[in-house]
C-alpha cells in the first residue's frame, strides 16, 4: 500500500493477518512485516464457525485496525479436523474475495517447521493416538504413523509437533507474508483421510 506524506509518497508495510482453527482451537495473529503486532488463541473443540469471525474482528480492533486495513491474508490448511479446515479456509477465502487482497493457504506441517534450520521431521496429531509425518518423497502423501512409538517414523531426527496455537497463527501469517508474491491458488483444504463419519444408508423419507 501506498499512502502520501506530506506531498512525498511512501510505502507502508503490508498488515497480514494469520489465522487456524485446524484443531480444537480458534487462533489470530496480526503481523506488519516480520513485527508480531498481535496473536491470540481460544482452545474450544467446537463452535468454531461462530466464533472465528467475532474473534478476528475483536483482533483487530484492540490494535485499532479494521478489515480495510489488512493487505494479506494466510490460513491455516491442515491436515487436521474436518470442520475445523473447511471452516477457516472458507472464511479466508470470503474474506480475500470482499476485501480483494490475497489469501495464502499454509499448511500445518510448514507452520510446525517455520524456522527451524536443522533437519526435522514435522508431525500433526491424528485420531486413535496416531501422527502425520511429513515425508519428503515429492509428491507423497504424508502417511499416517503410530505415535506412541516415534521409533516406528524409522528416523533419528528430531521430531516435532505443532507449536501452541497462537504461534502456529503467526508462523501462518509470517509464511504467507512470505508467498505474498508468488503465483498460488486459493487455498484449498489439506485432508490425507476421508472422514470417519459416513453417509446416512437410510433412504430419504419420501416428500408428497
Amino acid at each position: 500500500m501506498i499512502q502520501p506524506l506530506f506531498g512525498v509518497l511512501h510505502v507502508t508495510t503490508p498488515l497480514v493477518l494469520g489465522f487456524d482453527t485446524s484443531a480444537a482451537h480458534c487462533a489470530a495473529a496480526l503481523l506488519r512485516g516480520e513485527d508480531i503486532i498481535a496473536s491470540c488463541a481460544e482452545e474450544m473443540s467446537r463452535g468454531q464457525a461462530e466464533r472465528l469471525m467475532v474473534l478476528i474482528e475483536e483482533h483487530l480492533a484492540s490494535q485499532g485496525v479494521t478489515r480495510q486495513d489488512i493487505s494479506e491474508i494466510g490460513v491455516g490448511v491442515g491436515t487436521g479436523k474436518f470442520t475445523g479446515i473447511r471452516i477457516s479456509v472458507a472464511a479466508a477465502r470470503g474474506l480475500a474475495l470482499a476485501l480483494d487482497i490475497p489469501a495464502v493457504g499454509v499448511s500445518t506441517f510448514e507452520a510446525t517447521s517455520y524456522g527451524q534450520t536443522s533437519p526435522h521431521i514435522a508431525t500433526v496429531p491424528a485420531p486413535r493416538e496416531q501422527v502425520y509425518a511429513l515425508d519428503t518423497t515429492p509428491d507423497a502423501a504424508p502417511p499416517l504413523t503410530p505415535r506412541l512409538t516415534g521409533a516406528n517414523l524409522d528416523t533419528n531426527l528430531p521430531i516435532l509437533l505443532p507449536p501452541p496455537p497462537a504461534q502456529l497463527a503467526e508462523n501462518i501469517g509470517r509464511i504467507a507474508a512470505l508467498r505474498r508474491h508468488l503465483p498460488q491458488a486459493s487455498p484449498a483444504p489439506l485432508y490425507i483421510r476421508a472422514a470417519d463419519a459416513a453417509p446416512a444408508r437410510d433412504l430419504p423419507p419420501l416428500i408428497l
